[in-house]
C-alpha cells in the first residue's frame, strides 16, 4: 500500500474500518496516523492512533485479541482505509465479537456477516469469546463463572450435556438433538480453553485420521 496516496485530516488521521475477512461482518472503526498504517502494514497486525490518549496502539496488545491482517483498501477519494482480517477472539471490548451489536431501535443484534454459515469459522468464534472470557473474566459471565469453578465443574457439565445428547438421540427428536449437541460442542470448547487447544487442533487431529481406519491412527499417535 502506498501510504503516501492515502489523505490523512488535519490531525493526520484517516478514518479506518475494519472487516472480518471471512464473512464480510463489519468489526470495528478506529482512526490511524502514517506511524501505525506502516506499522500495520509492516507487522501484519493492526495498529491505530488512540485520541483520547494520544499514543499508536495495537489491536489486542492487552486483550489478546489481535487482527491479523488479510488485505487492505483505500476507497475512491483515498480518505477511508479498509482492513480485512482474520479475528482473534472478540473485537468489542465489551466481550462482544463486533462493536456495531446494537440496531438503530435500540435492540441488540450483530452486524450482520455474509459468508457461509456452515463455515468452520463459526466454532472458532465461539471459542475466542470463550478463551476472552477465561483471560478477561466478567462478572456475571456463565462462562467467566465456570472457569472460576475449576475444572470438575466444568467437565461435570460436559458430562451431563453429552448424556442429554444421549437422551434426546434416543426419543428420535430432532430439534433437541440438535439443541442438546450445541450445549454439548458448547461446553466441550470450554473444556478445550481450560486446557489451551484450539478448535484448529482438533481440526488437524481429525485430518490427520481422514481416510485412516481406527487401528493406524491410534498406531500413529
Amino acid at each position: 500500500m502506498d501510504l503516501d496516496n492515502i489523505k490523512f485530516d488535519d490531525k493526520g488521521l484517516v478514518p479506518v474500518i475494519v472487516q472480518d475477512a471471512e464473512n464480510g461482518q463489519v468489526l470495528m472503526f478506529a482512526y490511524a496516523n502514517k506511524e501505525s498504517l506502516q506499522k500495520t502494514v509492516e507487522t501484519g497486525k493492526t495498529h491505530f492512533w488512540s485520541r483520547s490518549r494520544e499514543k499508536l496502539w495495537m489491536k489486542g496488545e492487552e486483550s489478546g485479541n489481535t487482527q491479523t491482517v488479510k488485505a487492505m483498501y483505500i476507497d475512491c477519494d483515498n480518505d477511508t482505509v479498509l482492513v480485512e482480517v482474520d479475528q482473534k477472539g472478540v473485537a468489542c471490548h465489551t466481550g462482544q465479537r463486533t462493536c456495531f451489536y446494537t440496531s438503530a431501535d435500540n435492540g441488540e443484534m450483530n452486524a450482520p456477516g455474509f459468508g457461509s454459515e456452515k463455515s468452520g469459522k463459526t466454532l472458532e468464534d465461539v471459542y475466542g469469546v470463550i478463551d476472552d472470557r477465561k483471560r478477561n473474566p466478567k462478572e456475571g459471565s456463565y462462562v467467566g463463572g465456570l472457569f472460576e469453578k475449576g475444572l470438575d465443574k466444568i467437565l461435570k457439565k460436559v458430562g451431563e450435556e453429552a448424556g442429554e445428547v444421549i437422551i434426546a438421540s434416543k426419543n428420535g427428536d430432532k430439534k433437541e438433538i440438535i439443541y442438546e449437541t450445541a450445549d454439548l460442542w458448547f461446553h466441550s470448547l470450554i473444556a478445550l480453553s481450560y486446557a489451551d487447544i484450539s478448535p484448529e487442533d482438533i481440526y488437524k487431529e481429525l485430518g490427520r485420521r481422514f481416510g485412516k481406519p481406527k487401528e493406524a491412527y491410534r498406531e500413529e499417535s
